[in-house]
């Protein structure tokens, strides 16, 4: 019996690399990308096939499922909208939960082996500063701040229930995402090249828990062939002060020295960086949850899928090494 893996969000920053991973290791892979996005040239060949489609449109996802009877197929569902405003927006809630029950759906009615759900640790309800946070196995939007986490704790909660009916299904739980090959504006990666062109303004005081989006890729393959059905894995990696990772961008690419403002200062600020962020046409990095998530609770544990999965995240140094490694080949290749 072959398999064929689905990716969801294939132009994304993880389902990118997810797609890399897979046709590295000789894998028959079939991306959904939205119908106006680019296919990465990175992800070209026999064993690879894009489909254009919409996860708010289940009709436009039924060709990931074609000519898979009698095949092992095996979905990850990485697609979603990743939203720092913290408003619940109608399209965040359409793609983020509407679009995970369309794959659920699918899912149960082409009886899929094995569904691997891209949740958030920001699903996971956030404890007291000093308590260490590790997985839960009921989630609700009711606890938990912002509309980027109501959405994945209300998909996430649905996806455990689908499981109760019958689905095999896994979830895993990123934290904050870096790394090489993303093209489609990851939050993170941005502030790295806002800093190295010289148009990140400041420095907030915070941090969080902040992990490469390679590691991630690999505890969403190790979580398709380990992981326990229904069961939930942080996908974490510890906690780093932005003034850290923006010292470590200088010390591999340089940089100028930047004043670091204190929390109260950077949430009054916070509105003129984002009204000057948009004149020029581009997001502004520190909003209110922003800033929230800063000096949230990140004390995540990843012990258990160290544990069931063997996930061993890389120190930060090299994730930003190579992070900026990546921007500077695509920059001599696009110049």
């Amino acid at each position: 019996m072959g398999r064929v893996y689905i990716v969801t969000g294939a132009a994304g920053h993880l389902g990118g690399t997810l797609v890399r991973l897979l046709l590295q290791a000789g894998a028959q892979v079939r991306g959904l990308i939205l119908p106006d996005e680019l296919t990465s040239p990175a992800a070209k060949g026999a064993d690879m096939t894009y489909i254009r489609g919409d996860v708010r449109d289940k009709r436009s996802l039924e060709p990931l499922f074609d000519g898979t009877d009698g095949q092992e197929v095996v979905v990850f569902h990485t697609a979603g909208i990743v939203d720092i405003t913290g408003e619940l927006t109608e399209q965040m809630e359409a793609v983020n939960v509407g679009g995970t029950r369309h794959m659920v759906e699918l899912c149960r009615e082409h009886g899929v082996a094995r569904l691997v759900y891209v949740s958030s640790v920001h699903a996971i309800p956030e404890k007291d500063a000093l308590q260490v946070q590790g997985e839960v196995d009921r989630f609700s939007p009711d606890e938990v701040t912002g509309g980027y986490a109501k959405t994945k704790a209300e998909a996430t909660q649905l996806v455990l229930d689908a499981v109760e009916q019958g689905l095999d299904a896994v979830v895993v739980h990123p934290s904050g995402i870096l790394g090489p090959y993303d093209t489609g504006g990851n939050h993170l990666v941005q502030m790295v090249t806002d800093y190295i062109r010289g148009k990140l303004p400041a420095c907030v005081r915070g941090g969080y828990d902040f992990v490469d989006v390679r590691d991630v890729a690999a505890g969403c393959l190790a979580a398709a062939e380990k992981g326990r059905s229904g069961q939930c894995y942080i996908l974490s990696n510890r906690h780093y002060e932005v003034k850290e990772v923006l010292r470590m961008v200088k010390e591999v690419q340089g940089g100028r020295r930047l004043p670091v403002l204190p929390i109260w200062m950077a949430r009054a600020a916070a509105p003129v960086m984002g009204f000057f962020a948009r004149r020029k046409k581009r997001r502004p990095l520190y909003t209110a949850y922003s800033l929230y998530t800063l000096h949230s609770n990140d004390r995540f544990s990843h012990d258990k899928a160290t544990s069931e999965l063997g996930y061993r995240p890389r120190d930060l140094y090299q994730t930003i090494r190579d992070t900026v490694s990546w921007m500077n080949r695509r920059k001599k290749k696009t110049a």
